[in-house]
């Protein structure tokens, strides 16, 4: 296998772009996809700043790489989110990509800072982790890039990610996540930053490939709050379509972009400030903020429970 660009050896082959690279060139292939995406939905500016959502995986490591090689302003956020020694894993590895190359990592602990940590938190409302892991995420990392005085918040959604949530939304006809399904989205309220995935057309195996040739070391184990979501159902059914139509992903998600997404229109919703928090939101009350209350008021009841049982000494 020979690289197309020099014919020398190659190290990996993109088999949805029929094509094969060395090192070198794997590299200026990956860049001029992200200078493409960003220039495309002109996601960012040399004066925009950036805080990049760092999980410690590859794909959020090998996004913070390629823009700070590009000069864009940046800085980390990585949010603790207390699942066991995973999380702890994730934390070391993106403190040590920051260390290494002398960038600002923010640091958001979910347990130290709000009360409880995400396991406890599923445990308390007795409902998936998934769930409440992912509005707590996005809801502190907008927070954190408003009140920081970043414009831009960058997330490591990779080409398999972007697939499997099209397809999920496709099979359910949602219609209200279709139409925000896209790789750059507005602010449409001051407190929410615009929202960019620069990775959106590269595959999880050219992220693994960018890190291993860079040497990134990234975290590299599954969620175990994962095992039998819908998400890796539907990239399993992806990977099979894929593996015997290369390209398929991408034409999935560009033809959605290109040919389906202007015929959605999103409903516009009046934006008011969350009277707990002052976020952005469409109902008195956040989401963020009606959920975190439940959870603790339920674990103060179920303490005093507990405490209630104990004979008086």
């Amino acid at each position: 296998m020979r690289c197309i660009k020099c014919q020398a050896k190659a190290v990996t082959e993109i088999r949805q772009h029929n094509a094969a690279y060395c090192a070198e060139h794997f590299f200026g292939h990956f860049e001029n996809q992200v200078r493409r995406n960003i220039r495309r939905y002109r996601m960012c500016a040399e004066k925009d700043r950036i805080l990049v959502a760092v999980s410690g995986g590859k794909d959020s490591l090998a996004l913070w790489d390629v823009l700070v090689n590009f000069g864009y302003q940046t800085a980390g956020l990585h949010i603790h989110l207390g699942i066991g020694g995973y999380s702890d894993k994730g934390l070391e590895a993106a403190q040590g990509f920051a260390r290494a190359r002398n960038l600002e990592l923010i640091t958001v602990n979910v347990a130290q800072d709000y009360g409880m940590a995400i396991p406890e938190l599923a445990q308390t409302l007795r409902r998936a982790p998934c769930s409440g892991c992912g509005l707590t995420r996005r809801y502190i990392f907008n927070r954190e890039a408003s009140e920081r005085g970043y414009n831009v918040l960058a997330t490591g959604h990779n080409l398999d990610d972007e697939a499997a949530t099209l397809l999920g939304n496709v099979l359910h006809w949602d219609m209200e996540h279709l139409p925000r399904q896209h790789p750059a989205l507005e602010t449409t309220h001051p407190k929410f930053v615009r929202k960019i995935k620069p990775l959106y057309t590269l595959s999880e195996k050219e992220t693994a490939t960018y890190c291993l040739l860079k040497r990134i070391r990234y975290h590299a184990d599954e969620c175990p709050n994962a095992a039998g979501a819908r998400s890796l159902i539907y990239k399993h059914a992806l990977n099979e379509i894929e593996l015997n139509s290369p390209g398929a992903k991408l034409r999935f998600v560009r033809g959605f972009l290109e040919k389906a997404r202007a015929a959605l229109s999103a409903q516009p919703v009046a934006l008011r400030e969350c009277l707990s928090c002052g976020q952005p939101t469409t109902t008195e009350r956040c989401a963020f903020c009606r959920l975190w209350d439940q959870a603790l008021a339920r674990r103060k009841k179920s303490q005093a429970v507990r405490l209630a049982s104990f004979p008086a000494l």
